[in-house]
């Protein structure tokens, strides 16, 4: 017998064409939602059959009352997002929070994921934000007996919330190569080697596979590492103005190492896009401001349903459940810095 799919707060949002986070406030009866978006939730919902998690029942069975949210850093734009959405649904939802930055060190990460039987007696659940993970962590999360959610990971045996990260850098290349653009250079994420975040990896396939279809090839002297942050960006942009021939066109794999290659082309006396086209992915607040084209994609949103996905879990403990990776929709969006070549 096949089982009907369960309707997920995604589904809400799909139908009622409003955020994930809208809709998590409208179900709650939360302040700040109109009484128009309430009304398209509270339909959308009656169709759907879904109803928001109670959060009276989180208080049987000796439970702790609190999440801990581990992030790998607490200050990225990327992490500050995702956290402060997921922190209001637990709020909502009756938990406290703890936030664990890792700090980007492996000493805190393995402190942290090797007392598991510590963080178990404070919280009753973990939402993990990127965390890089061995199978052998895998496998102890698991018998941890905490309830396990996460954004932006891959091959994990628990809900999973994130977006496709190959379309989204496919599409932004394709985006290049349809202005004319055929010398193309990637600012590439430091890879971990990690099976669980593959971000930097699916991105750089996606870049591959958008020049296999215009019959090119990935130039490995035109694929710089850079850190995902300004400074990584404005050094990888420096190194290839260097000693390099700078490319008509660009893609960086997250927008803040865009922001930093902008930063390098202006000190050497060069703009985008009058001298070299830039796309990026995120949709920062900045990039608005600075004209950056760009993938977009729902950060807070990607929060707020892997926390509701975790508070179902810790709301009904018995209920069977099959564990799912679900992917958030990405949209191109063109400003200044991308231009037709001439």
């Amino acid at each position: 017998m096949v089982r009907a799919h369960r309707a997920t707060i995604q589904d809400v949002a799909v139908l009622s064409g409003l955020s994930i986070c809208t809709v998590s406030r409208a179900l709650r009866n939360l302040p700040n939602v109109s009484e128009k978006a309430q009304r398209q939730v509270a339909d959308a919902a009656a169709k759907l059959g879904y109803k928001a998690s109670s959060a009276a029942s989180r208080l049987a069975g000796g439970s702790t009352g609190s999440i801990a949210i581990i992030a790998p850093t607490a200050t990225a734009w990327f992490f500050a997002q995702a956290v402060e959405a997921a922190e209001e649904v637990f709020a909502d939802s009756g938990y406290d929070t703890v936030l664990i930055s890792l700090r980007n060190k492996a000493s805190v990460r393995r402190k942290v994921l090797g007392d598991l039987s510590g963080l178990a007696q404070r919280v009753d659940g973990v939402l993990l934000l990127n965390v890089e993970l061995s199978d052998d962590e895998i496998a102890d999360l698991l018998a941890s007996g905490l309830a396990v959610a996460s954004v932006g990971m891959s091959k994990v045996p628990w809900d999973n919330v994130g977006i496709d990260d190959e379309h989204a850098a496919w599409a932004a290349t394709s985006h290049l190569l349809g202005l004319g653009h055929w010398d193309l250079a990637v600012l590439a994420g430091r890879e971990t080697r990690g099976n669980s975040v593959l971000t930097s990896g699916d991105r750089l396939k996606g870049f591959g596979r958008a020049l296999a279809e215009h019959h090119l090839t990935v130039h490995p002297d035109l694929v710089i590492s850079a850190d995902s942050s300004i400074d990584g960006g404005r050094r990888a942009m420096t190194e290839l103005i260097a000693h390099r021939s700078v490319p008509s066109a660009i893609f960086a794999e997250c927008d803040e190492a865009a922001f930093g290659a902008l930063m390098a082309l202006r000190e050497h006396g060069l703009s985008a896009p009058k001298n070299v086209s830039i796309i990026g992915i995120d949709d920062h607040p900045m990039s608005w401001f600075l004209g950056l084209s760009t993938v977009a994609q729902p950060v807070a949103d990607q929060g707020a349903f892997a926390a509701n996905l975790l508070c179902e879990r810790l709301q009904n403990p018995g209920a069977p459940h099959q564990a799912a990776n679900h992917l958030l929709d990405t949209k191109l969006i063109e400003r200044k810095t991308t231009r037709r070549k001439r």
